[in-house]
C-alpha cells in the first residue's frame, strides 16, 4: 500500500499539484512507519519535506528533514547526512533565516571534503558563497566563489563554472574591481556560450555591460547590449524593453 502512495505522490508532483503530492507521501510515510522499514521512512520524510518546503510550509520541512537526520545519523551514511544538512541549509535560507543556515552548510562542508565530493562541494560553496555576498561578507564570498570554481574545475561542470563566475563577477562588480568584474563576466559568458544557454548568457551581458558603462568604453556596452537585444527577441525575455530603452540611451551618448 505504501508504494501505491509514493507512486501517486511522483505522479501529482509531475503535474505540479503539490498539496496531493504532500497527502499521497504523508499516507505513504503512515505506511512506512507502520512497517518499520527505516531506509524507507527515511525516504518517504525527505520527499515529504521537499513537498512541504515547495508549499513554503518551513516548520513542516524541518520536521521532516530532521527527522531524516536522526535516521541518516543512527545508520551512519555520510553521503546522505550531508545531502540533508544541504536542504536544512537551503531550507532556512528559503525561509529568511540566513543565521541558521551556516551551520549546517559548515557541517556539510566538513563530510564532503572528507568524502572528496567535489561535484557537491563546488555546488555547496557557492550557495555558501551567495549568502555571504548578501550578508555583506564580500571577501569571504569572494574566497567561496574561488573554491567553487576549484571544485567545479575538477569535475568538469560546465554549467557550474557558468553560474559560479557569473556570480562572481557580479560580486567583485559590486565591490567596484572592474578588471576583475570583467574577466570573470566573460568566463560566464564563454561557458554559457559553450552550453548553448543564451537566456543566461544575456543576463551575463548586461552585467558586462554595466562594467563598461561605469568604465565609460561605451563602444563595447553597446556591443554587449546589442547581442543581448537579438536573444531578447529570439526568446522573447521579458527584459527586452528595459534593454531597449538601454541601449537607445548609449547612443545618445556623447
Amino acid at each position: 500500500m505504501s508504494e501505491d502512495h509514493k507512486h501517486r505522490a511522483r505522479i501529482f508532483l509531475h503535474r505540479g499539484d503539490l498539496t496531493q503530492a504532500r497527502a499521497a507521501w504523508e499516507a505513504a510515510v503512515a505506511g512506512d512507519r507502520t512497517a518499520g522499514n527505516q531506509r524507507e521512512l527515511s525516504n518517504s520524510l525527505g520527499n515529504l519535506g521537499n513537498a512541504c518546503a515547495l508549499m513554503e510550509d518551513f516548520t513542516a520541512a524541518e520536521q521532516c528533514y530532521q527527522e531524516v537526520l536522526d535516521i541518516q545519523r543512527t545508520e551512519h551514511n555520510r553521503h546522505a547526512i550531508a545531502h540533508t544538512l544541504v536542504n536544512l541549509g537551503n531550507l532556512h535560507i528559503g525561509a529568511d533565516r540566513a543565521d541558521k543556515a551556516r551551520p549546517y552548510y559548515l557541517e556539510a562542508l566538513d563530510l564532503l571534503h572528507t568524502l572528496n565530493d567535489d561535484r557537491a562541494l563546488g555546488i555547496l560553496y557557492n550557495n555558501l558563497a551567495l549568502q555571504e555576498a548578501r550578508d555583506g561578507r564580500r571577501e569571504e564570498a569572494v574566497r567561496s566563489f574561488t573554491r567553487a570554481l576549484d571544485h567545479h574545475r575538477i569535475v568538469g561542470n560546465e554549467e557550474g563554472l557558468a553560474v559560479t563566475y557569473s556570480q562572481l563577477g557580479k560580486c567583485y562588480l559590486d565591490n567596484g574591481d572592474l578588471l576583475r568584474a570583467e574577466r570573470c563576466l566573460n568566463n560566464a559568458s564563454e561557458h554559457y556560450i559553450k552550453l548553448g544557454h543564451e537566456p543566461a548568457e544575456a543576463a551575463v551581458l548586461r552585467l558586462l555591460a554595466t562594467v563598461y558603462e561605469t568604465r565609460n568604453d561605451l563602444v563595447s556596452a553597446r556591443r554587449c547590449l546589442e547581442r543581448v537585444i537579438s536573444l531578447d527577441h529570439r526568446y522573447a525575455l521579458p527584459e527586452r524593453e528595459a534593454d531597449a530603452a538601454r541601449v537607445e540611451k548609449l547612443f545618445h551618448t556623447r
